[in-house]
């Protein structure tokens, strides 16, 4: 299936930091290509709830495409109201509709996709988004996983207004629109895996930082990449505590590049600001321990490095930070700031 619009498009990055990033200094395309792709609703068709080697295409793009892409929220719409019970309308788990499979042309086992977040854009004439709490489902209650004798904690839906500026959570409370995307991933080369669980294909990795302005960098392990995107958040604490952010329905923009032979473990995020390495596992500590890991690996062969000297630098000057401990594996990104190691690198 690919019969998507495009058009042709030859324009600057929109963020000025693209220009000197690793995407655009050893992607196929330079991160700048030639066409933009409409993945809509329409064309989406069935959104998936699995990220794996099985489904069927939507889009067949080029490295340096650009992909405007309407994603759906979390429930798919399907909590309308407040007066709404999350466990009358949701069927756990299917929750965090997925668009894709995206298929990169050259895209082969042992490279390394990039995913340039240009923008997400509330969709819809008056944008809402939801929060809600789920029975057995966030970090202080009892679940699947962490089975205790205490009752669940009670259901309440909250519907909160928007816009590209603002979260506005209530009267008192305004909070600052920082959107993110809370699932992205390339397919595992075997397993067919929910679009809950985080691991090392990327996944439901919750990292607020991965919004407009930043690159991730995923392993590829499966011919053509086969891209997955979803799960948007207008904003998101550290952790997604009660397991739900401010999940709400986009038209995001994103360009998708090729690194040719840059075989990575796990997924890598850069900023204008940092470089990150990103572990999933439970527990928490299991995957600080694999993001770090990963940031010290890239340190030494794209920085200029020696391992122990980047384990000790790390021990003064790393930054953590949590994406989601409420899922069924737990994300940690581990970084750096890029001034510190920059004069450094190769």
């Amino acid at each position: 299936m690919n019969n998507n619009p495009t058009t042709r498009v030859i324009t600057p990055f929109p963020h000025e930091w693209i220009a000197g990033s690793l995407l655009a200094r050893r992607s196929v395309a330079g991160g700048a290509g030639t066409h933009t792709h409409h993945l809509s609703e329409e064309v989406q068709g069935t959104y998936h709830y699995t990220m794996g080697p099985y489904s069927d295409p939507v889009l067949h793009v080029k490295p340096g495409d650009r992909i405007v892409v309407e994603t759906r929220d979390a429930f798919e719409g399907a909590i309308k109201s407040e007066s709404d019970k999350p466990k009358d309308k949701l069927r756990m788990p299917f929750l965090n509709p997925q668009n894709g499979p995206i298929m990169v042309e050259g895209a082969e086992k042992g490279d390394a996709l990039a995913v340039y977040i240009e923008s997400m854009v509330p969709r819809g004439e008056n944008p809402l988004g939801t929060c809600c709490m789920i029975e057995e489902f966030g970090a202080l209650t009892g679940t699947a996983y962490t089975a205790t004798l205490n009752d669940p904690l009670p259901e309440i839906v909250r519907k909160i207004h928007l816009d590209e500026s603002h979260v506005y959570w209530s009267d008192r409370i305004t909070l600052p629109y920082k959107p993110h995307i809370g699932t992205l991933s390339c397919s595992p080369e075997i397993d067919s895996i929910n679009s809950l669980t985080p691991d090392n294909h990327g996944g439901n990795m919750d990292l607020p930082d991965m919004g407009p302005g930043t690159v991730t960098y995923l392993p590829v392990r499966s011919p053509g990449a086969r891209l997955f995107i979803g799960d948007a958040h207008a904003c998101q604490g550290d952790g997604e505590v009660c397991g739900v952010a401010v999940e709400f329905p986009t038209t995001t923009t994103i360009r998708v590049d090729l690194i040719k032979g840059w075989t990575i473990d796990w997924p890598r995020m850069e900023t204008s600001e940092l470089i990150m390495g990103i572990g999933s596992a439970r527990p928490l500590e299991d995957a600080t321990r694999i993001a770090y890991r990963e940031l010290i690996r890239w340190m030494v062969a794209d920085y200029g490095f020696e391992k122990w000297d980047a384990y000790m630098l790390l021990s003064q000057c790393g930054i953590v930070r949590l994406g989601n401990f409420v899922d069924p594996k737990y994300t940690v990104g581990a970084a750096v700031r890029k001034r510190l190691i920059a004069e450094q690198a190769n």
